[in-house]
């Protein structure tokens, strides 16, 4: 039962919900500096919070029908796009092909991840070639979704920029449309009826996340705690979420938050779940290092850290297909594969030398 068809029950009032700030994006874009002080605390402690005003609403709703057409397709039909286990984003992610924890826990969603060069390039592909619905409403639907995606994420990268201390388009260049990236949307089904995770806990491995939910399924683990805890979808709203890269880049000053997805809650778990999602990435050959020779305050926020968690040596590209190819179930060899899948999530936990580097 699909609740795009459907009217679906309400997300339950009795279930615990972590409270996200909101904020309003027409104030963030016109420079209100009070409005800017309320986004600063909120990316540098949980890292997520709820944002309004984005003026993608149309969009998203066409993203809605757009995914649910697409992964309404016969899986032979699906699988001629799938990603492979090779660490490519690109294309279908079928269910049950990656690990959700270290025992191997198999994964309860699937997905399609559709490249932001692609779009952009269209009709050219960059990277790849998309089933016929992608194909059908590139146009009309997904290049109009991307391009307001990519707005409001660069008007979020200049307030961070200017709040980090560092020259003006700093954090932006790394993301130039001359070079290719990981940047993508993405379109996710969750069956019904389910009560195993979904997808297991983790940072998001870019810059920044937009996420669009109609349904609950979304938990943090705020920091701190460990007690897992929904985040109420509220209509019109996207959950944004600061990434592991912008974590890097800023030296640790921006929280990558910790979250997964699970069933529904409620009445809501039996109702297919959809969601969308645009992802940032810098560019494939950005190496992602803390900027603290950039500016003072990144500088003294190393200075204080662990310098190895900002000095990766890896490029964007190979921390995205790392991170990927590690939690592919068939690249599995023991609970070492998913250690060598973390990013910035957990800090705290003992890893094999070298997890997070690009040689692992």
């Amino acid at each position: 039962m699909s609740y795009l068809t459907t009217s679906a029950p309400t997300f339950p009032e009795n279930v615990p919900t972590h409270p996200l700030v909101t904020i309003d994006y027409l104030l963030i874009r016109s420079g209100d500096e009070y409005e800017i002080d309320i986004l600063w605390n909120a990316v540098t402690q949980l890292g997520f919070w709820y944002l309004k005003n984005h003026g993608a609403e149309e969009e998203v709703d066409r993203m809605f029908a757009m995914g649910a057409e697409t992964l309404d397709l016969p899986l032979s039909e699906k699988m001629k796009y799938e990603q492979g286990d090779d660490g490519f984003s690109f294309g279908y992610k079928a269910r049950g092909t990656i690990a959700t924890d270290k025992n191997g826990t198999k994964d309860n969603i699937e997905f399609l991840n559709i490249a932001q060069d692609d779009a952009l390039s269209w009709p050219l592909a960059t990277h790849r070639t998309y089933p016929a619905p992608v194909n059908v409403r590139m146009e009309g639907t997904i290049v109009p979704f991307v391009r307001k995606s990519m707005a409001v994420a660069d008007t979020l990268l200049a307030v961070f920029e200017r709040r980090l201390g560092l020259p003006e388009g700093e954090i932006r260049r790394l993301h130039s449309l001359e070079e290719t990236c990981g940047s993508e949307a993405r379109c996710v089904k969750t069956p019904p009826n389910q009560n195993s995770v979904g997808l297991g806990e983790h940072t998001d491995f870019g810059t920044l996340t937009i996420l669009h939910n109609r349904l609950g399924g979304l938990q943090v683990l705020p920091p701190g705690s460990k007690t897992w805890q929904y985040v109420k979808p509220v209509p019109g709203n996207a959950i944004c979420n600061i990434g592991d890269a912008l974590a890097i880049f800023s030296g640790g000053i921006l929280q990558s938050g910790i979250h997964r997805v699970m069933p529904p809650p409620g009445a809501q778990s039996q109702f297919e779940r959809y969601s969308v999602a645009f992802f940032t990435r810098a560019n494939d050959s950005v190496i992602l290092r803390a900027l603290g020779d950039k500016s003072v305050m990144i500088h003294n926020a190393v200075a204080e850290a662990s310098a190895e968690h900002f000095d990766t040596g890896s490029r964007s590209v190979d921390w995205v297909a790392r991170r990927i190819r590690k939690l592919r179930l068939r690249n599995r060899k023991g609970q070492e594969t998913w250690f060598a899948s973390l990013g910035t999530e957990h800090q705290g936990v003992e890893r094999l030398p070298g997890a997070i580097l690009a040689s692992a």
